[in-house]
């Protein structure tokens, strides 16, 4: 009987070589791709609640840091060799060169967020197990359509060991900042309500 399962080798790409398509012209200008785990993803379309909460955590983490920390939006991290995604927000350390001759690195990384509002399952999953793998102790994943707050912490090479689901009235503080307490609403997009 022939086997009709088919198991596919995939050529994965490096950091350097991801840069050289760019360089090359290989991607359009508009097109938005990230490389994740050897794997070239085209990035999801961002709707405005996405935007609204980016704009929202970037100006309250911009306010409540000031100069402890640099906030980068949709900026590339580099986890390793194969993967350089660009999260929503990346809460760094301060860089005197301010990043000028490499991104980010897992060891330069405070807090990492991504905003979902058609990426949970992306986020919650694949990104989560990459961001894990490549150490980062404090990920979030802001839910703006269940209005939760995914906070995923204890990194192994399996997966986040820690996974907890904060209602909109609930209150956290980064790893590295636990002085710094931040209402998930804070975070959400407001709630517009038509009519009365």
């Amino acid at each position: 009987m022939q086997n009709t399962e088919t198991t596919l080798r995939l050529r994965l790409w490096t950091v350097e070589e991801y840069h050289r398509m760019a360089e090359a012209g290989i991607f359009g200008a508009d097109e938005r791709v990230e490389l994740l785990e050897g794997k070239i993803i085209w990035m999801i379309a961002k709707g405005t609640a996405h935007r609204s909460a980016v704009g929202r955590t970037d100006r309250l983490l911009q306010n409540s840091l000031r100069n402890r920390a640099w906030v980068c939006i949709q900026d590339p991290v580099k986890l390793n060799a194969r993967s350089e995604p660009e999260p929503d927000i990346a809460v760094v350390k301060v860089d005197p060169l301010d990043y000028a001759d490499h991104h980010p690195t897992p060891k330069e990384v405070y807090l990492i967020i991504e905003v979902a509002d058609s990426s949970l399952k992306l986020d919650c999953e694949i990104k989560a197990k990459a961001y894990s793998q490549a150490g980062i102790t404090d990920y979030w994943v802001l839910d703006v359509v269940s209005r939760q707050l995914h906070v995923f912490r204890e990194p192994t090479q399996n997966g986040y060991q820690s996974e907890v689901i904060l209602a909109e009235d609930a209150t956290i503080s980064p790893l590295e900042f636990p002085d710094l307490s931040i209402t998930v609403l804070e975070m959400l997009p407001p709630v517009i309500v038509i009519g009365s």
